[in-house]
């Protein structure tokens, strides 16, 4: 069971981390890509920023789980 958390947790970061920089971009705050100033992203970034959340948040429930 450990090892399937360990993924949801560091799937979690990931998807967190792109929704960051896809909504960042989309509000044309880093700028220097096609993504860049497009509502598209500045849509999109938060959506895959929240799955992240959720399932960093389901992974790190099950490791504490897991150990006690």
């Amino acid at each position: 069971m450990k090892s399937k958390s360990w993924i949801l947790v560091v799937l979690g970061v990931v998807l967190t981390l792109a929704g960051l920089v896809w909504t960042l971009q989309g509000f044309n705050v880093i700028g220097g890509s096609v993504m860049s100033g497009v509502t598209l992203w500045a849509i999109v970034g938060p959506i895959v920023g929240v799955v992240g959340l959720v399932l960093l948040g389901i992974g790190i429930g099950r490791r504490r789980r897991a150990s006690s």
